[in-house]
């Protein structure tokens, strides 16, 4: 079975329905659901979601999201070898980095995200959620 690391911003596609990605956001998560996929979404992208969903939503609201999606997912613990894994790499971006190194300690089989350049250096390979579906099918 596929183990997919989720990226933040495919859960916060999902969570907070964000146009023109929902829709397939919306269908990988149901994969997991139906345990055709493995969905991990490391413990920092948890605490990235809150911090954007309660902006826009209350606390409670936004805690109750992120409750219903970890009954779907599992959670990807980032440890100390994934910070100092990515503070010594070429990644651009450091929080991309470590959750390249969460995914890797996780043994993930794939990336996704919709930010696919910053994952240009990673050994796994990155898609999109649409990208991630339509390999499936294939």
């Amino acid at each position: 079975m596929e183990r997919a690391f989720v990226d933040t911003d495919i859960l916060l596609d999902l969570l907070d329905r964000r146009e023109p990605f929902y829709k397939s956001a919306a269908q990988l998560f149901s994969k997991a659901d139906r345990k055709e996929i493995t969905i991990l979404i490391s413990a920092l992208s948890f605490t990235n979601a809150h911090y954007v969903l309660r902006k826009k939503y209350s606390n409670t609201e936004s805690r109750k999201a992120l409750t219903r999606i970890k009954a779907l997912i599992q959670i990807a613990n980032v440890g100390e070898k994934a910070v100092e894994l990515a503070l010594a790499s070429n990644f651009t971006d450091f929080e991309d980095g470590v959750q390249n190194y969460a995914a890797i300690e996780n043994k993930a089989s794939v990336i996704i995200t919709r930010n696919l350049k910053d994952y240009r250096r990673s050994p796994l390979p990155v898609m999109t959620a649409e990208g991630f579906l339509k390999s499936l099918i294939s």
